[in-house]
């Protein structure tokens, strides 16, 4: 939903991207940078219960993760340094910062365990079913209302709202597991009428 945004904002990055290239760090290193952060969301995320400040730290270096996720893409395809290894790195990367975001607040008791799972369940089978349809040679990119940007909006802006009342992360987990698993359903119906159009 929001890919051409992410377009726009990563060919707005390209000075940040220069920058640290220069001084001399590459994409798979930015992918490294950006999981250490979200692990640090999560373990923001653990311990809220001891200073509520924790959940803006949380939101804070979340969306730093997401940062860096856009910065890794922008220096492989500024210096040609695009490979079919760091784009699937990038990729497992980005699922174990969701599942570690998403399991803390999970454990940190900040939603319901049910929707909790179907968030994390639904978060993982969006980016799979993305995978799986453009092995078999289907565009999938933009189909669906929340890929990983939309994600991690939903998140922060849920996570910093409970600064101020603290049942808005669990409706934002609600939130999240309900259009996650919306966009399986879409992207599995977009695959249906790709594959059915290439057979006949």
């Amino acid at each position: 939903m929001l890919t051409r945004l992410k377009e726009r904002v990563q060919s707005s990055l390209a000075a940040e991207a220069r920058l640290l290239h220069d001084v001399g760090f590459s994409p798979n290193q930015l992918s490294g940078i950006g999981i250490l952060f979200a692990f640090l969301a999560g373990c923001f995320y653990l311990v809220w219960q001891y200073n509520s400040l924790f959940l803006i730290a949380a939101s804070f270096f979340f969306l730093l993760s997401g940062f860096f996720d856009a910065l890794d893409g922008v220096v492989a395809r500024i210096y040609g340094e695009t490979t079919v290894f760091g784009g699937f790195l990038d990729s497992l990367l980005d699922r174990y910062a969701d599942s570690f975001v998403i399991i803390s607040i999970i454990a940190s008791g900040l939603c319901d365990p049910f929707w909790g799972s179907a968030a994390l369940a639904g978060s993982l089978l969006v980016s799979y079913a993305r995978a799986r349809a453009e092995a078999a040679g289907a565009k999938m990119e933009a189909v669906g209302l929340a890929e990983r940007a939309e994600r991690i909006i939903i998140l922060t802006s849920a996570t910093l709202i409970s600064y101020f009342y603290n049942k808005a992360l669990s409706w934002g987990i609600i939130v999240l597991a309900v259009l996650t698993n919306l966009t399986v359903l879409q992207r599995m119906l977009h695959f249906y009428n790709a594959s059915k159009r290439k057979e006949n």
